[in-house]
């Protein structure tokens, strides 16, 4: 049987594949639940130093499997409880930077997939598509969480209630990705992005990460706390002593992620 996700590592970069090409990389149980498998794994893995997300094939994700629909209500929501949501939860705590790459169309809980990562890349061609409005579904997988904070209240409410498939150049217009690049471009520069990650101070990431998540639920008093608390953390590492040890020296530094 096929893997439904591909996992490899080279160069302190583990690369996820979803592996599911002639469904456009639908997501059904098997799915996820190995790419929640391959998450943990790149989490502990002293080898990786970032991670990259991207599909086999022409898309992304076509998002959740329709031609294996769950009966009733409480079916749907224990997959989303059991499944989709620890796997978001997941990525956003991810210790290691994510970059997700947009190789194609990501529709509805493809899309909130693509949206979890630290920074989205995008191929021209590639089509963000929010569409469970239009079959008569909620926005899940983490859609309405992410859109407001990232396209703005007012955009993300249309965004959701529209259901319109934007394109690449539109959704870095509207602050869903980080750079949009030529389809054959897309690969080398997700991967010279990746390489370049995984050579810096990737603990330091690590920590920027739990900041900005912590900073959602906090007012400026508690953020301003939160940051000394990490920023106390920092200065111990093993990379901030050799960054200010390359200076005096007048070398490149040599990050190790701790």
């Amino acid at each position: 049987m096929t893997e439904p996700v591909l996992y490899t590592v080279e160069a302190g970069v583990a690369m996820l594949v979803l592996n599911r090409p002639d469904v456009l990389n639908a997501l059904n149980s098997e799915l996820v639940s190995a790419l929640g498998e391959a998450v943990k794994r790149a989490a502990t893995d002293p080898a990786v130093r970032a991670v990259v997300l991207t599909g086999a094939g022409r898309g992304f994700s076509a998002g959740a499997d329709l031609k294996r629909p769950h009966s009733g209500g409480n079916t749907a929501a224990e997959l989303l409880r059991t499944l989709l949501n620890p796997l978001i939860l997941s990525l956003r705590a991810l210790p290691k930077p994510l970059i997700t790459v947009v190789n194609g169309v990501a529709a509805g809980a493809g899309m909130s997939l693509a949206l979890a990562g630290d920074v989205v890349l995008a191929a021209q061609s590639a089509t963000f598509v929010p569409a469970f409005t239009k079959i008569g579904l909620v926005p899940d997988a983490g859609s309405t969480y992410f859109l407001p904070r990232y396209a703005g209240e007012m955009r993300a409410r249309a965004i959701a209630i529209l259901g319109e498939k934007i394109d690449a150049a539109e959704a870095q217009r509207l602050g869903l990705v980080w750079k949009v690049h030529a389809d054959d471009e897309l690969a080398s520069a997700s991967a010279a992005l990746a390489r370049h990650l995984a050579e810096m101070p990737t603990r330091a990431y690590a920590l920027t990460k739990a900041a900005l998540n912590a900073s959602l639920d906090h007012d400026l008093a508690t953020q301003l706390d939160r940051e000394a608390t990490l920023q106390a953390e920092a200065v111990q590492t093993h990379d901030v002593r050799e960054a200010l040890a390359a200076f005096v020296e007048k070398r490149t530094a040599r990050f190790l992620g701790r």
